[in-house]
């Protein structure tokens, strides 16, 4: 679990920065956002501030009108043009959040709002824009072709553009995020975590609540895969990144602000770098706590501040993670689900090899003992052995899964760990199986049991040894019932008796033997 931890001991300090960052001091306190946005709530956190040993507080700017806090400097900017541009009208290129901050902040002023946005932008954004008033033109298949297409009708007719960030205005207008935390809680706190992509939001809470409050610690935290401000710090100087991740598209950019990075090179103290598994777990994290769904972008602070807490062992101090939007995909969601445990080491991932024959099964899972099953995924391959693809929940983290590993292992298991192991989780995973060789006699079954702790082992006990599993799925989703695809190896001549222990062992079950699907790619 890759994470990058900086101490930024040198910082460029003169007088003509100081007097910058009064100016931009200035431009907060008067910034103009009251009008679209709203003072968002900072919410203890009790159970993960139990968790993590200090006390958390969720700023939550998840309750925007537009699910983010794009909307301040978006309409810090647009109230700020003279008429003429106003008339003309403004234009961006996003397909995110800003745009429909944009496109809000415009119809709000009567102004006309042009939104360039990729054809890949899924069809939920669209319509938020067009839903806030928003022109939406689709052009290219990515950002960069999207932004070319925003240059071209700002030639042709004279529209006023608006950064996503890089611009004194739309910083100032982030910056009142700073302000409301130290109006909320003026009382001691150790440190804010701030998601970074460009940097508005960052640079604005930061030159905010340096000159008012420096003994607060301002934490950037980033994606692992997209570092873009730890690696212009390291640099020190603008980096333009030749790859970012896409996970947490919502910070996904090149190359830092070139108004945003001074300010942030400055004021940050630290950076801490997140992976993707851990943003999974900091959404789900906050969702126990609020029932609120955070994007993955929007989830970084909680990650960080949980990342931070573990990684300097801080206790009993108060954080505030910066919840920056909630504009998620819900196509994601299974995929954040499945990831959650992973980020916050509560599931191990193990390929087992276990013997070939009846009942081997079974005592595989007897080792394993009442920790729950998340994932049983398992094909006969050859006679002799077979390999199950095992995911197993934890209570106590990376500890609990080497002593399991020790334990299979004293049992005389050959075992491969695969929990960091991207390509097992991401693919393999679901790969796992395909057709039996030699399998003979195999009847395939699917059945249903209701999903409860034990249940998985306790279908084990009652499904026996007389008959050889040669084919096993399961995975746990979260259903009220566990469903397993099951391959069973049954002699002609002890079908009766397989029939009347069917109909004995008291769960809901199908055949699936003739199925042409099993006949395609499992037999």
């Amino acid at each position: 679990m890759a994470t990058h931890h900086s101490e930024l001991d040198t910082r460029p300090d003169n007088t003509a920065s100081a007097a910058a960052e009064r100016g931009y001091l200035e431009r907060i306190l008067t910034a103009c956002v009251y009008d679209v946005a709203e003072q968002s709530p900072l919410d203890p956190a009790p159970i993960l501030s139990a968790r993590i040993g200090n006390q958390l507080l969720l700023k939550r700017e998840d309750l925007q009108p537009v699910f983010s806090f794009k909307l301040r400097g978006a309409y810090n900017r647009i109230i700020q043009l003279p008429a003429e541009a106003r008339r003309r009208g403004v234009i961006c290129a996003s397909a995110g959040n800003h745009a429909q901050g944009v496109a809000l902040s415009a119809r709000r002023l009567g102004i006309e709002a042009t939104i360039v946005m990729p054809r890949t932008t899924p069809q939920i954004k669209i319509d938020a824009v067009r839903r806030f008033g928003g022109s939406v033109v689709l052009h290219g298949d990515g950002y960069d072709a999207a932004s070319a297409k925003a240059q071209e009708l700002i030639e042709a007719h004279g529209l006023t553009y608006i950064p996503p960030y890089d611009h004194p205005d739309v910083i100032a207008g982030q910056g009142t995020v700073g302000m409301e935390i130290l109006h909320q809680h003026p009382r001691d706190i150790h440190a804010i975590f701030i998601p970074v992509g460009g940097g508005g939001l960052a640079a604005g809470i930061a030159v905010y609540i340096s000159q008012l409050r420096p003994d607060i610690r301002i934490v950037a935290v980033e994606p692992e895969d997209t570092p873009t401000l730890a690696t212009s710090l390291e640099a020190g100087e603008r980096v333009r990144l030749d790859e970012v991740g896409l996970f947490a598209d919502g910070v996904a950019v090149r190359q830092i602000g070139e108004h945003t990075f001074p300010i942030l090179r400055r004021h940050v103290d630290e950076v801490v770098l997140v992976s993707t598994d851990e943003i999974c777990a900091a959404i789900k994290d906050v969702f126990e706590e609020t029932r609120s769904i955070l994007e993955p972008a929007g989830a970084l602070g909680v990650a960080g501040a949980k990342r931070y807490a573990e990684l300097h062992g801080v206790r009993d101090e108060t954080l505030v993670a910066v919840n920056s939007g909630a504009n998620m995909n819900f196509s994601r969601l299974a995929h954040v689900a499945e990831r959650a445990e992973l980020g916050e080491h509560r599931e191990a991932v193990l390929a087992v090899t276990i013997p070939e024959r009846p009942g081997a099964f079974r005592r595989f899972c007897e080792t394993i003992g009442e920790r729950p099953i998340t994932e049983f995924n398992y094909r006969m391959a050859d006679p002799e052995n077979a390999h199950v693809y095992a995911g197993i929940a934890l209570r106590d983290g990376d500890r609990e899964r080497q002593a399991l590993v020790a334990q299979l292992e004293g049992q005389g298991y050959a075992v491969l760990d695969l929990t960091r192991d991207e390509m097992a989780k991401v693919h393999v995973r679901h790969m796992v199986g395909g057709r039996g060789h030699g399998v003979a006699h195999e009847l395939i079954y699917r059945f249903e049991f209701p999903e409860r702790p034990g249940a998985l082992m306790q279908f084990l006990a009652n499904l026996g040894g007389r008959w050889n599993i040669s084919l096993f799925h399961y995975r746990n989703n979260g259903a009220a019932y566990g469903r397993v695809l099951c391959g069973i190896q049954v002699p002609p001549q002890e079908r009766g008796d397989f029939a009347t222990f069917l109909d004995e062992l008291g769960y809901s079950y199908a055949e699936e033997t003739d199925n042409p699907a099993y006949r395609l790619f499992l037999s």
